[in-house]
């Protein structure tokens, strides 16, 4: 079992509400913990997909109310702690998908990047990633590819987890 972030827009552009949907759906289908900001847009969309797939999905909150969280989410997460709940969504993740969004995405990303985590991309969403020893950001043309990708990714991130242990801790 796997723990996949899926991070995006707090509001969903309708072109990608379906593949948000999708990719929830995928993970629930390959038994993934999904982790996500637990509210509307993209991680709603996710959520739906998980729910009626059967699958587990973690809202991390940025707010302190539990009932801020979509009605998909199986655990939901107050943090009271805005938008540094997106290092929390990262640190629990071995890997990400990134569906659409704006700078809050762009923050989990280029958190990721920096903890050695893939980030899979469906959308327009770049970053320069050059700094050895960072993760990697690459794109996906299609739901499946991106749930694949980051599988691989989770993968490859577990397997050098043990060199990792001590590194960047509070």
């Amino acid at each position: 079992m796997y723990n996949i972030g899926v991070i995006g827009g707090s509001t969903a552009d309708d072109r990608f509400k379906p593949v948000a949907y999708e990719v929830g759906s995928l993970l629930a289908k390959r038994k993934a913990v999904v982790f996500c900001g637990g509210l509307g847009g993209v991680m709603e969309w996710v959520s739906h997909g998980i729910h009626d797939n059967g699958g587990v999905v973690v809202g991390i909150l940025p707010g302190s109310d539990v009932k801020d969280g979509n009605e998909f989410l199986n655990v939901k997460i107050p943090t009271g702690i805005g938008y540094l709940r997106n290092f929390l969504i990262v640190r629990a993740s071995e890997a990400l998908i990134a569906i659409d969004g704006s700078s809050g995405t762009l923050s989990e990303a280029a958190f990721a990047i920096t903890e050695g985590k893939l980030v899979v991309a469906l959308g327009d969403m770049e970053i320069d990633h050059r700094k050895p020893g960072d993760g990697t950001f690459v794109h996906a043309s299609t739901p499946e590819e991106a749930v694949n990708i980051a599988f691989s990714g989770a993968d490859q991130y577990r397997s050098v987890a043990d060199k990792r242990k001590g590194l960047n801790q509070f």
